[in-house]
């Protein structure tokens, strides 16, 4: 139960991280957010190691141990932070917290399809109806929109 609940605390943080990370890069460019927001991160980072102690045991020869690829994972995070700041100022939260979501559950699909995993077809169906909702919500929202400008004119 403990880690339902970090997980749905975890993906509430990555919405908020993403919204306060757009306004961000509005108000100061896209790239210059970024920067706050990886700079700010590190700090945060290095404080924790510091006080619970493990910023100590990181050694120079850890770090050449890591397989290279690993280290994909901050350049795949500098463009998800990125990606978000262009986007979410654009649409609103929910169609980009949603089209993130479908992304990812795509993704995992394929992730588990190429390293031969069975795929779930729950996860298939959910993502199709995710999609579906997605754009039936979308159709209304453009309805609501035109019926209300509609009506301005008036």
């Amino acid at each position: 139960m403990l880690y339902i609940f970090l997980a749905f605390i975890g993906g509430a943080l990555v919405t908020l991280a993403s919204i306060i990370n757009s306004r961000l890069g509005k108000e100061i460019g896209v790239i210059q957010g970024t920067i706050i927001n990886y700079t700010v991160g590190l700090i945060c980072i290095l404080l924790v190691c510091l006080f619970n102690g493990s910023l100590f045991k990181i050694s120079s020869q850890g770090f050449l141990d890591i397989p290279l690829w690993a280290y994909l994972g901050g350049m795949v995070g500098v463009a998800v932070v990125i990606l978000s700041n262009i986007v979410i100022p654009k649409i609103p939260v929910i169609y980009s917290t949603l089209l993130i979501f479908i992304g990812q559950i795509v993704t995992g699909i394929i992730v588990d399809y190429i390293f031969g995993n069975p795929i779930s077809k729950g996860k298939f169906i959910g993502c199709i109806f995710i999609i579906l909702g997605l754009v039936y919500n979308s159709n209304i929202d453009k309805k609501d929109l035109s019926s209300n400008r509609c009506e301005d004119l008036a």
